[in-house]
Order: structure tokens, then C-alpha cells, then sequence
């Protein structure tokens, strides 16, 4: 399959946008084949998507980036980034204990839904490096506490760095990062909440929507910001529940909820197909 570019843009609202990217193309001998976009009627924003194929494209791939900005520029103030599609995001897993949404990861990796490299899992206890060592995936521990976290997110940074990660996966990792670590990686940490987000915050939240007879669970997937919980939604769900349900059947329930949501906040991620603008997200499907 031959490599294609994609392009994100967002910017000012104004007539001609569309034609003037995608004449860009066609002069330049490229065929689109996905185009997608959205105007926020509210801030005047305009968000795009758009992806073609580099055969025979007659602008060089080493140029195409300066080329696109040139494009993009007299439509200032905006945000635009170039991604192509033979470059794959190298992610890194952070887990604690909890197993459920790191298989589903890896499962789903190995089976080609997710068009990522996982170079290493990262995590606070050694309880998982068997699942690790299942997948052959170098398996990292930093043991934090509060005496040497500033320190250990430090060395987990390093890390990060000498194997070129650009996206952190949070699947059930039961640490705070801190905000020295969240602006290091603006946008590009996923965390996967166990509530439709905001309900039921902080510890034993299936005990708390038992107590409550709620009638459904959720589960929010998002970007990570130094405010705990707050970052932009790429994803959300809900799942029916009933009163004849325990805690241990919301758990469960709870659990399979996590795994599909947080998945699909990673394959939106991984394929290009989110913007980010004042705390919220564009997600092309």
C-alpha cells in the first residue's frame, strides 16, 4: 500500500477553505481520499481532515511539510500538523495492577487494529511483566512514591525519549502524573476513566453508583492536563445496568466498558483523527 499524507487543520472560519487545500492537491498531481469537516458554529472555528496519496505526487516528501505551511499560513491564526501514514505512533503502556485494558491493547495490536509500535510498557509494581513477557514487550518499573516521584518521572521520561515514544497510554496506571510531565507530552497522553465523566469521582466509584441505583456505568477516555480528569473527551459509552446487578457485576461490567472505550480513543488517535481546541476535541470517524 503506498504511503499517504494526512493533514489537520483548524483555524478561523472563512469561505474557501476546502478549495483552496484541496486545488493545492490537484495541482500538485495527489488524489484525496478522505476529506472530512466541521465548523464550530459557537467560536467561528474550522477543523479539517484530510488525507491523500503520495504516489506521484510531484512535491517531494521532504518539502511537503514547509509547502503545507505556506498553504495554511494566510488563514492565521490556526493550528496545523502533517502526519503520514507509513510513520506509525510508538506508544508506551503505563498499568498498575489491572490487567483488563492492557490484553485488550496488545490483543488488538496483534491482531492489526491498531496501527501503533509498543516499544515498552511502563508500570509501579511488577505485578504485570507476565503479560509483557507474553507479547516479548520490554517491561519497565519505576516504583513511585511520594518521596521520589519527581525523580522517577524524571527516568520515565528518558526513556520515553531514547525510544522516540509520542503517545503514553494510561490503561488503569494508578498514578497522578505530574504537570511537569503532562506539558512535556501536550495532547498526547490517553487515560481511560471508569465514570461518564463527571460522576462518581474518586475512590470505589462502583460502590458509589450502586449505592446511588444508578441504571447505567460509563467510562471516558481523554487527554491528560494538569487538572486530574479534566483534560479534552476523545471517547465515551455507557452500558445498562439494573438493580438486580451487584457491585461485582458493575465492576465487570465496568471493566468491559473501559476496554472498548479506551480502544477507541487510541484507534482515533493513532490514525489522525482527533483535534484539539480550548479543552475539547474534533473526532473525525
Amino acid at each position: 500500500m503506498s504511503s499517504h499524507a494526512i493533514l489537520l487543520l483548524s483555524c478561523p472560519d472563512q469561505p474557501g477553505i476546502v478549495a483552496q487545500v484541496s486545488n493545492f492537491i490537484h495541482r500538485n498531481r495527489g488524489n484525496i481520499v478522505d476529506l472530512d469537516e466541521h465548523v464550530d458554529k459557537a467560536e467561528n472555528v474550522f477543523f479539517m481532515r484530510l488525507e491523500w496519496e503520495l504516489n506521484g505526487f510531484l512535491i517531494p516528501r521532504e518539502a511537503l511539510d514547509a509547502a503545507v505551511n505556506d498553504l495554511a499560513r494566510p488563514y492565521s491564526p490556526l493550528q496545523c500538523a502533517l502526519h503520514f501514514t507509513d510513520i506509525r505512533p510508538r506508544a508506551a503502556i503505563f498499568v498498575s495492577r489491572d490487567s483488563h485494558c492492557l490484553y485488550d491493547l496488545l490483543a488488538r495490536h496483534e491482531g492489526g487494529e491498531l496501527e501503533m509500535e509498543i516499544p515498552l510498557i511502563v508500570s509501579n509494581h511488577e505485578d504485570l511483566r507476565r503479560v509483557a513477557d507474553r507479547f516479548e514487550i520490554p517491561y519497565h518499573v519505576f516504583a513511585v512514591n511520594g518521596r521520589d516521584k519527581a525523580q522517577q518521572e524524571a527516568a520515565e521520561l528518558r526513556l520515553l525519549r531514547q525510544h522516540r515514544v509520542d503517545t503514553v497510554i494510561l490503561a488503569r496506571y494508578m498514578q497522578i502524573l505530574s504537570s511537569q510531565f503532562v506539558e512535556e507530552m501536550p495532547n498526547q497522553v490517553i487515560n481511560i476513566h471508569h465514570s461518564f465523566l463527571p460522576a462518581f469521582v474518586g475512590a470505589r466509584p462502583y460502590h458509589q453508583a450502586y449505592d446511588r441505583g444508578v441504571k447505567i456505568v460509563g467510562a471516558t477516555s481523554h487527554y491528560v492536563t494538569a487538572d486530574l480528569d479534566e483534560g479534552p473527551i476523545i471517547a465515551q459509552d455507557v452500558m445498562a445496568v439494573t438493580h438486580q446487578d451487584t457491585v461485582a457485576d458493575l465492576v465487570r461490567k465496568g471493566k468491559d466498558l473501559e476496554k472498548v472505550v479506551l480502544a477507541r480513543a487510541v484507534w482515533a488517535h493513532v490514525r489522525r483523527r482527533v483535534l484539539t481546541y480550548r479543552n475539547k476535541t474534533v473526532v473525525f470517524q
